[in-house]
């Protein structure tokens, strides 16, 4: 799950940052205002955490602009304004979700696990394939009822395949499921990740399309 999330204190957005990346998303990290609009255009991101008082371009602005190109992208206002008006407003601009500061870390990534969910048309908590299921909120991974063990990249390269069942991702859009800003990419480090996924779990989890990319099925037995 790829999040951004814009704040301008460096403290707090470092802290938010790390502390995502700990509970298994991939967290990009943006200080201002302008710097948001030009990152949520790229539209590579499931969720986005927006701060309201931010240099250069308000939150409720980004937020605003946002809606009006129709963009659905879910986004928690994650901020010190407290008061009731500044709730509506915030939610009237077009938020889905409003935490005022302070904060615990993991109710943010609760709060970001349910809003993706939403958005995906999931009601429920754990993904389920088949015999195959993940639930992100547990990190718990099973198959035919048996836990299965995997790694930080692994367990996102799954959760991406059981989002979509059926659907062919290219390297790129893998790739974007996997490393945020300034994370190094090898160039077999896909293949590697695939590699493991397939020997923990079973040979015929992912499919390879040869020249289009890979695809997790929807019959899986």
């Amino acid at each position: 799950m790829r999040v951004l999330v814009v704040e301008d204190d460096a403290l707090l957005g470092d802290a938010i940052q790390a502390g995502l990346r700990q509970r298994g998303f991939v967290a990009d990290w943006v200080r201002d205002g302008v710097a948001a609009q030009h990152a949520l255009e790229s539209r590579t991101h499931e969720a986005a955490v927006l701060d309201l008082g931010l240099p250069r371009r308000s939150g409720l602005e980004v937020l605003a602009a946002l809606r009006a190109r129709r963009d659905p992208v879910p986004v928690l206002v994650l901020t010190a304004r407290d008061t009731v008006q500044d709730r509506i407003a915030g939610l009237d601009a077009g938020a889905d979700d409003y935490l005022v500061k302070p904060f615990d870390l993991g109710e943010l990534a609760a709060r970001l696990r349910a809003l993706i969910r939403r958005s995906a048309g999931s009601p429920g908590s754990a993904l389920v394939v088949g015999a195959l299921s993940l639930d992100p909120a547990t990190r718990e991974v099973t198959w035919r009822g048996e836990p299965r063990s995997l790694s930080r990249k692994e367990f996102a390269l799954l959760h991406a395949f059981l989002s979509s069942p059926g659907r062919v991702f290219s390297r790129a859009e893998l790739e974007e499921k996997l490393y945020g800003w300034g994370e190094e990419v090898e160039s077999n480090a896909l293949d590697v990740h695939l590699h493991h996924l397939r020997r923990k779990l079973f040979p015929g989890v992912v499919q390879t399309l040869r020249g289009v990319g890979w695809t997790l099925p929807k019959d899986l037995a």
